[in-house]
């Protein structure tokens, strides 16, 4: 995950002296990377989180298996899960979304097992349907190794 966020910082830099004297003096502090989460059912959807895809792990090593029922377990991650979602009840639906303008896949693992997406919308990949209360590890991959692209991560209970 280091080298997404070094990669973030470089990027961020190379914007800034692209924009040069443009930036205002006063600049809204950028919206937090890899955040983890805890909601109940009470929570205030959409919600939204961000962060950097992509790594070096193939997905399938990280999900321990080649396909979910939710899709195939492709594309590369880091070690490491990008969030933490931990659920402080039971779901009869939630979705997680990933919004990027790249092709990006997604791994969740959690108390009632391993699940894993690539393109269900588009090149963005998602995962819906009932939740049991507890702990959940999110990774966001990038289709090939070692590329890096934001996201944002959308945790919905609307269908």
């Amino acid at each position: 995950m280091h080298n997404k966020v070094l990669n973030l910082s470089v990027i961020l830099a190379i914007s800034i002296a692209i924009v040069g004297l443009r930036i205002p003096k006063v600049q809204a502090q950028p919206a937090p990377l890899f955040e983890n989460v805890t909601i109940d059912r009470n929570f205030s959807s959409p919600l939204t989180l961000r962060g950097i895809s992509g790594g070096s792990v193939p997905a399938q090593k990280v999900a321990g298996r080649t396909e979910t029922v939710n899709g195939p377990c492709v594309g590369f991650v880091d070690a490491e899960p990008d969030h933490t979602l931990v659920l402080k009840d039971f779901f009869e639906y939630l979705r997680l979304q990933i919004q990027s303008p790249q092709d990006t896949t997604i791994i969740v693992r959690g108390p009632g097992g391993t699940w894993c997406n690539d393109d269900a919308e588009g090149k963005n990949p998602g995962i819906g349907g009932e939740w049991l209360a507890g702990s959940y590890d999110v990774w966001v991959g990038s289709f090939d190794r070692d590329n890096y692209y934001p996201y944002i991560l959308r945790i919905t209970k609307e269908r």
